[in-house]
This record gives structure tokens, C-alpha cells and sequence, in this order.
């Protein structure tokens, strides 16, 4: 054996009933490299991660693993964290009631004795809250804070086990480029400590900037690995795709019609404790206009469009107009009655119903289309969902599937065409794209350019700057709550979105 690999999965081969999700895959992992794992959602990564981890137990699948030389055949979970193996999922698993100490050692020696020492718990908690750069109070309620930051929370949690091998699933989904660079130097400290990181993520500019070497799959099966100076993200995109792409923004020049949307001086107060989160907000927005929204996270860009949008409980001040008409919002059925339509960040929270099927999450906020003599028609429900399935190019076994069992792109479609079939004159898409492949991304593009293209006003607030370069026909900056600067596409560049984006900020 090599002792220069910290991990080797041999010809891993894992089945479900009637589907072959790994096939003869092998992933050789060195000691103390950042390892970036790639892959269409669907590829196998995920499968592969929950073998490793020991989520599918030894028996399960076939194939061989060693750690640093030595075959691992893990029962349970427990059995992989005691091999040194830490798994930080997509999907947050911590507690929004309990405090950030608490979670931060949920499970640990510190929460399991008999009596808790608090004293304790919140020390260790900052020791390591400073380690991974986040300035918050232990003792604050971990559902207070935003996703990103939970985010940072839940890699803090992973760090305290001094992992050799530590899992990351796409780590900076939720997270701002402050944020994700606070993440990235954390990776830096870990492999001067010689800690083994495998990185699973779409962003293929942050692998490019992160990794040593990238193994991609594609359909359950190994298709390459390689050192990432022998790589380009077009490299990687065609490994993963089975295709070249030749323009991954489909970004096309197109004439715009008349302001459909205008916000004038708009303000708004949370509620409670009467925060001023919104500050005097004026923009406006053309039919078939793409409006790209940039901030750092906590630059107010989700409260602005929530608050529009009917969502968020609180005083408002201002005026909204659209096409023109000074119209009243206070709540999200007001918008909806107007032709305006809001995709959330959190699609699993906000978007869909896990436990409902594609063909009801389709229609669920257009009952009124699928009606017949005032009782739902499953015929009409149904009628629309295939429509809009084979719209988005959706990737499901049935329409009866729930949203549950499909991958992040695929629910994101989903998403859009529950929105798409209330007929939007104002489409807002809050980081439409979070967690979601290359090959979904692009597709999604698409979908953005055609309803721009039928005179659909569209605003994209994203957290990814070349998306908002790549999509955008105009960029609004926000910080602090404020719009702090616009630019057109001819002028946007990440130096200049910054610039704006940081301006009153403490960075």
C-alpha cells in the first residue's frame, strides 16, 4: 500500500432497488490535501460520502476501504467518527432552539456528563468560534442567526473532533465571499496540520482556488481524477456534463420595455424591536430586464424583496408601483394577486413541501387554475405539472414522487414552476441557484433568459458574483440596508460590486 494516500475507496459498487448508484468507483485521497469532489447532483457523490461516513454500513455496498493503510469496514456512524472521519452535510443538522455552545458540542463528553458545566461549554465554545472567525455569542440562540452563519457553526461543530479526514458538502452554499474566505482559511490551517479535507461543491471557481487535486464523477462512475494545475473550469465542466458548455451564461442583449416596477423611498421596521432593516430604497425595473441584486450577507437584500413581497411583518414606509399603478402589499397573496412572485433562498423551508408530490407543489400557488366548479381537478393539476416538468426539463422517475426524494436541482425547478404557472409579471430569485450543479445552473440560466426575453421583469439577488456578472443587464448593490450603488453590465466587475458591497460595512 501507498502511504502517501490518507483514504482509498477500491472499486466501490453500491445499489438501491432498480437503480446502480456506484459502479467500480475508486477515489484516492492524499494526506493532507484539499480534495475536491465533482459531480452533476445525481453523479454519485453524496452515496459515495455516506459510505465513507458510515450512513450505508459495511455489507451494504461492495468494495474496499483504507485509511492510511488500513481496511476500515464501518458498521454505523459512530464507527467512521472513531476512524477519524467528520461529515459536514449540505443539509444543516443542528438544533435553531438550543444556543451555538450547546450545538457546537451536541453529542460530545461536554453535553453527556450527568451534570453540564456551562462555564466550560461556553469557554470551549469561544476557543473554538475564534478559530473559525465567527464573532457571535455562544449563548445566543442558534435559530437568531442567518443560514450562513449557522453554516460556520455546524464546520465549527466538525472541527472539535480533530477529524484526519474531514467531509466537506458543499460548504459556502449559504454563505457570502467574506464568509467563504473565513471558511477557506480554516482549510489552510487544517492542512498545515496535515488534515486530509475532501470538498464537494459546484462552485467551480472556488475548486480551482481551494483544491490539489479533483476526481469528478459522472452516472455512479469514476471519470477522472487530477491534479488541479492540469485543469480549467471548462476542463472540469465537460468531465462532469459529458459535454462542452460552450457558454455557461446564455446571456443574450435584448431590448427592454416599460418600467413594470418602480419602489420609491421605501422603508421597513422589524416589527419587534422596531429595527430600521430597509432604508429609504429607491429602484426601479423594465420589462424583460434582468436586475441583479449584490450584497454581503446582512446587506439587507433578502429583507428588501421579503418585506416587498409581502412576507415579513412590520411597518413599511414608501411607495410600490407596478406598471406604474401605486399598489398595496401586506401580504405575500396581495403579491401573488398582482402578478408578482418571490423563488426564497431557503427553497426547503419556504419553497416546496417535502412531504407533498411534485404534481401538488406545481400547483400550490395557483389552486385557482386547477379548479373545476370550485374543487380541485387532478386532471388540471396534473395537465399543469407535465407542462411545466417538461418546461424545466425536470429529472424525476414520476410526477408522484414527493420533493423529498429528488435532488437539490431538480426541487429548484420545481420551485420556478409553481411561481412560472402564477404567470409573474415581476419574477424575484433569491440565490435561485445555491446548491445546485453546473449542469441544473445552466438550464435554469436558460429558463431566466426566455422569460426575460417575454418581457418578464426579473430580479436576481445572488451572492455569487459571476452569476450576477454573467446574468445581470444592471447591478444593484446594497450594504447596511441601503442601495449604495448601481452599474450597468458594461461596468460591473467584482472589484467594483465590492467597492459598493463593503461601503459603511466593518470590513
Amino acid at each position: 500500500m501507498d502511504r502517501k494516500f490518507a483514504l482509498k475507496m477500491m472499486n466501490i459498487t453500491k445499489e438501491f432497488p432498480g437503480v446502480k448508484a456506484l459502479e467500480n468507483v475508486n477515489l484516492k485521497v492524499k494526506k493532507g490535501e484539499v480534495h475536491a469532489l465533482c459531480g452533476e447532483n445525481g453523479a454519485g457523490k453524496s452515496t459515495l460520502m455516506k459510505i465513507l461516513s458510515g450512513v450505508y454500513p459495511f455489507g451494504s455496498y461492495i468494495g474496499e476501504i483504507f485509511i492510511n493503510d488500513r481496511e476500515v469496514q464501518f458498521l454505523d456512524i459512530k464507527a467512521s467518527q472513531e476512524a477519524g472521519v467528520a461529515i459536514i452535510y449540505q443539509e444543516l443538522a443542528l438544533v435553531p432552539e438550543m444556543t451555538v455552545a450547546e450545538n457546537i458540542f451536541l453529542g460530545s463528553d461536554l453535553m453527556r456528563s450527568g451534570i453540564i458545566s456551562w462555564e466550560k461549554l461556553y469557554a470551549e465554545s469561544q476557543k473554538w468560534l475564534d478559530m473559525t472567525g465567527l464573532d457571535i455569542d455562544p449563548q445566543m440562540k442558534l435559530g437568531d442567526l442567518t443560514v450562513g452563519k449557522q453554516q460556520l457553526v455546524e464546520i465549527t461543530k466538525a472541527l472539535t473532533k480533530n477529524a484526519d479526514i474531514l467531509i466537506l458538502d458543499e460548504p459556502t452554499s449559504a454563505l457570502t465571499e467574506s464568509e467563504a474566505e473565513v471558511l477557506f482559511s480554516i482549510l489552510a490551517r487544517l492542512k498545515e496540520r496535515n488534515v486530509t479535507c475532501i470538498y464537494i461543491s459546484h462552485k467551480l471557481d472556488e475548486v480551482l482556488k481551494i483544491a490539489d487535486s479533483v476526481t469528478v464523477l459522472r452516472d455512479g462512475q469514476t471519470v477522472s481524477t487530477d491534479p488541479i494545475s492540469n485543469l480549467t473550469e471548462n476542463d472540469i465542466v465537460s468531465k462532469m456534463v459529458g459535454r462542452e458548455l460552450t457558454e455557461f451564461y446564455p446571456f443574450e442583449e435584448r431590448p427592454f420595455g416599460n418600467e413594470i416596477f418602480r419602489v420609491n423611498n421605501y422603508s421597513f421596521y422589524e416589527n419587534e424591536t422596531q429595527e430600521e432593516l430597509v432604508a429609504n430604497v429607491s429602484f426601479n425595473l423594465r420589462k424583460g430586464e434582468i436586475l441583479g441584486v449584490s450584497g454581503l450577507m446582512g446587506a439587507g437584500r433578502t429583507e428588501l424583496f421579503i418585506s416587498l413581497f409581502g412576507g415579513y411583518n412590520g411597518k413599511k414606509t414608501g411607495e410600490v408601483y407596478l406598471e406604474n399603478e401605486l399598489i398595496s402589499i401586506n401580504k405575500p397573496a396581495d403579491s401573488i394577486k398582482h402578478g408578482i412572485a418571490y423563488v426564497s433562498e431557503d427553497r426547503k423551508r419556504y419553497g416546496l413541501v417535502p412531504e407533498m408530490n411534485i404534481i401538488k407543489n406545481t400547483t400550490l400557488a395557483s389552486l385557482d387554475k386547477v379548479k373545476k366548479n370550485r374543487l380541485l381537478d387532478a386532471d388540471m393539476e396534473l395537465e399543469k405539472a407535465e407542462e411545466y416538468a417538461k418546461k424545466m426539463n425536470l429529472k424525476s422517475h414520476s410526477l408522484e414522487a414527493f420533493m423529498s426524494q429528488l435532488s437539490g436541482g431538480n426541487q429548484q425547478k420545481v420551485v420556478l414552476s409553481k411561481w412560472l404557472l402564477t404567470n409573474p409579471k415581476v419574477l424575484i430569485l433569491d440565490e435561485p441557484t445555491r446548491g445546485i450543479d453546473v449542469g441544473a445552473k445552466f438550464e435554469i440560466y436558460k429558463v431566466i433568459v426566455e422569460l426575460a426575453k417575454e418581457g418578464v421583469g426579473i430580479v436576481l439577488i445572488s451572492s455569487e458574483l459571476p452569476e450576477v456578472l454573467g446574468m445581470s443587464d444592471r447591478v444593484m448593490v446594497m450594504s447596511e440596508g441601503r442601495i449604495t450603488g448601481e452599474l450597468p453590465r458594461t461596468k460591473a466587475t467584482q472589484e467594483e460590486i465590492m467597492k459598493l458591497a463593503t461601503i459603511g460595512s466593518d470590513i
